[in-house]
């Protein structure tokens, strides 16, 4: 039993890797950008959620009415102003956003130091549904794990069904003929991450919830969205979440065997699948 409460508990994990990826997989299936700042957007999301917690007192999940419009509008600007113009320019898009990771990270650490900090999300941290009398699901992983499904869910009925999804689609499927029947594809990308944007709001105040969080953060939660993506398959948002899954079950089995083999065994289920499957177990043609 204490290998299946190993594997529950990964699985549950997944679904923070899931959110962790899901951005940066919504962002690379439009317009083909690999945003390196990703996650220390994520560790911003958390700070943010801090300074309203200590000032306002709100729980951490509630501060998520606020976070999540601020950061997609902070995703349109940035991808409006910015990084619209970097997209045919060769390594420009991953020069501009590890630029932009360089002063995330440095801005963090001079606002608030290189402490770790965390949220506190009341008795929601310790409370459990105990299954058996070694296995338990704590209701905090059990809601970070369902709220990952949901929003998947959500946009994939978006995608498929709204005609900005259409639009979406047809503009990760060939950008220049989406130009010729008149979608506006600057436009379209900035929607495009500002969904992005309001996922890594959700997927930072899970993080900063789930565990302690520093400015210098940012690379480790971009590797791991990075391998739940590449599991999954690039273009495919469930393969997002089987991917994060996949990672979360690796690095539970991994931790049972020995504590410093969890992160470890991960990224060697990573490498292992990238050399049988390079294109992901579940790759799609275009966003789906």
């Amino acid at each position: 039993m204490v290998w299946v409460n190993a594997i529950v508990q990964g699985l549950l994990l997944g679904g923070l890797y899931a959110l962790f990826a899901t951005g940066l997989s919504l962002v690379f299936g439009v317009m083909r950008l690999v945003n390196l700042a990703h996650g220390d957007l994520i560790v911003l999301s958390s700070f943010l959620a801090l300074v309203l917690v200590d000032n306002l007192g709100w729980n951490p999940l509630v501060t998520l009415v606020f976070l999540i419009p601020l950061m997609a509008a902070l995703g349109f600007v940035l991808q409006y102003v910015l990084l619209n113009f970097t997209l045919d320019s060769g390594l420009a898009p991953l020069l501009a956003t590890f630029g932009l990771s360089v002063v995330i990270q440095n801005a963090l650490q001079e606002q608030f130091s290189a402490d770790e900090r965390g949220l506190h999300v009341g008795t929601l941290d310790t409370d459990s549904i105990r299954i058996t009398s070694q296995v338990s699901i704590g209701w905090f992983r059990l809601i970070m794990f369902l709220v990952a499904v949901v929003l998947l869910v959500g946009l994939q009925l978006l995608i498929r069904r709204t005609r900005l999804g259409r639009s979406l689609r047809a503009t990760s499927d060939d950008q220049r003929t989406a130009q010729l029947v008149g979608i506006d594809n600057r436009k379209l990308y900035g929607i495009a991450m500002a969904l992005s944007m309001a996922t890594v709001a959700i997927a930072g105040v899970f993080f900063g919830s789930y565990t302690t969080f520093a400015p210098t953060d940012g690379p480790a939660r971009l590797i791991f969205a990075f391998e739940a993506v590449i599991i999954g398959g690039l273009g495919s948002l469930w393969g997002t979440l089987a991917g994060g899954i996949i990672l979360g079950v690796a690095q539970g089995i991994g931790a049972q065997i020995s504590v410093g083999w969890g992160v470890l065994a991960g990224h060697l289920v990573f490498l292992a699948i990238l050399l049988v499957r390079p294109r992901g177990l579940l790759p799609g043609p275009e966003l789906a």
